[in-house]
């Protein structure tokens, strides 16, 4: 794949298949890139490339592509190399839907061909120290280690997708795991010490689905220099609505406002679908959090 900084074609930006890594930065800003860019490279092409695929093709991902897809999970960094998570490859088609169902019902998590839940997990690491050194564990309802356990899950995760998409394949990741994490572990069986983080639908992506990258906020958001500046936002944001709308607008979504979606997910409690109790289900798990 050869990659671009140029800016040459304007007209390309707008095409339905932008190519170069040039097309695939405005496309996904929803925008001409106003900056210098480096010059790309594939796997940048990629990652620019990314959209959540929710519609799949009855084909399977097979386990050797499984297995490639958690090797490059497990290539991610790791904090003090503690490797402190685990996944649950979920195929059962009878399974899925009972996940699906205890988290409000998802056709991706049914029709996709492995559903894998990524699991916050010092159970193991708990295990080895005991059976090795005798020690009795008591660090693992800290709420450090419950946050090393999350980032850790979702760098994994990420490298997971990513590794997916490069074989063709496409996914979804799916945070309602946590709408309902109690039940998703039952179901799993998950022991104490491991706790469902996010959830990652995979397939072969149906060509038929209607999807296309969705715009990102403008880097001035999101990028600062030395120091944060706290009213970047405010231009950046206003952009941001504008381009959001023109997305959603292509989909038959007339007036789509990125502020009204903020207010309704943050704005009161009822926004966070029931996860206002997760220091309870994760005490539940053996994670204190304290």
């Amino acid at each position: 794949m050869t990659s671009t900084n140029s800016h040459e074609d304007t007209s390309a930006a707008s095409s339905p298949e932008p190519h170069t890594t040039c097309e695939l930065v405005d496309r996904r800003y929803g925008t001409e890139f106003a900056g210098p860019l480096a010059e790309g490279t594939e796997t940048i092409d990629l990652q620019l490339r990314h959209r959540s695929v929710r519609k799949f093709l009855p084909a399977e991902v097979t386990d050797a592509q499984l297995e490639l897809i958690i090797a490059a999970a497990q290539s991610g960094s790791q904090s003090s190399n503690l490797q402190v998570w685990s996944v649950v490859a979920v195929r059962d088609q009878a399974r899925k839907e009972r996940i699906s169902k205890a988290l409000g019902g998802h056709p991706y998590i049914e029709n996709c061909s492995v559903f894998l839940v990524w699991t916050a997990d010092f159970n193991r690491n708990s295990r080895i120290v005991e059976a090795k050194h005798g020690t009795d564990v008591d660090s693992v309802g800290y709420l450090e280690n419950t946050l090393v356990s999350f980032v850790d899950s979702g760098i994994a995760g990420q490298n997971a997708l990513l590794a997916a998409e490069s074989l063709g394949l496409g996914g979804v990741f799916v945070g309602s795991v946590r709408n309902n994490p109690l039940e998703v572990a039952t179901e799993l069986k998950l022991p104490e010490y491991v706790f469902p983080v996010v959830g990652l639908a995979i397939g072969v992506p149906d060509p038929t689905e209607r999807a296309s990258t969705k715009p990102r906020l403008p880097q001035r958001a999101v990028l600062h220099h030395e120091e944060y500046d706290a009213e970047a936002w405010e231009s950046a944001s206003a952009e941001y609505e504008e381009h959001l709308a023109e997305y959603y607008a292509d989909y038959g979504r007339e007036n789509y406002s990125w502020a009204f979606t903020l207010n309704r997910r943050i704005g009161s409690v009822e926004g966070m679908h029931g996860r206002h109790r997760i220091r309870e289900w994760l005490a539940a798990q053996g994670f204190d959090s304290e």
